[in-house]
């Protein structure tokens, strides 16, 4: 058998018309990579309301090797952020520039609908999907200790998708150091 071809794969957006043909294989392919359980329920919320964010790699058989899930809507911060919820891509089409083409596509959808940033966690020992996300021109915003169910440690990454973005809402969210807060002599204690 010969090794896999990324160039004869089909990349396809998510249709909820096909749920019964694609949610099974997106859970069982997500469940293998990523360390949360997520239910049917967390699958739905997303593919529901923001299918049209969400992208399918399929080999030449349609046979699911990759997969992105995201969403877009407002933040309390005053930005239109979006968000990569999960992203997975058969172990043995690794390496071949899946993710980054699946992550193109959706930076591609969310910026046509005016995101100003893109935002999502991952493990700080995933080295491979930092190395991804950071040459996408990802930056790391914050360290989320024991974020995950199993303990594991996360970096939150931002993309900015236009100028002054990272100057809206708090810049807590951003984990940028805060002036300190000197009471004046009416706050005094």
């Amino acid at each position: 058998m010969s090794a896999p071809n990324a160039d004869q794969l089909r990349y396809v957006q998510y249709d909820g018309r096909e749920e019964e043909r694609w949610l099974p294989a997106i859970r069982q392919l997500i469940s293998k990579d990523l360390s949360e359980p997520y239910s049917i329920y967390v699958y739905r919320y997303f593919l529901y309301q923001w299918g049209d964010l969400c992208y399918m790699a399929l080999d030449n058989e349609s046979k699911l090797i990759g997969v992105i899930i995201c969403k877009l809507e407002p933040h309390r911060s005053g930005t239109f952020r979006g968000y990569i919820a999960m992203l997975a891509v058969q172990e043995a089409w690794r390496g071949q520039g899946i993710a980054s083409k699946l992550v193109k596509l959706a930076i591609d959808a969310m910026t046509a609908r005016e995101a100003d940033e893109i935002v999502l966690e991952t493990e700080t020992s995933n080295t491979a999907s930092l190395r991804l996300y950071e040459r996408l021109g990802f930056l790391r915003s914050k360290r989320l200790h024991r974020y995950y169910l199993n303990g594991n440690t996360a970096f939150r990454l931002v993309l900015f998708l236009k100028e002054g973005t990272a100057l809206k809402g708090s810049m807590m969210d951003y984990d940028q150091p805060m002036p300190p807060i000197v009471p004046t002599d009416e706050q005094a204690f």
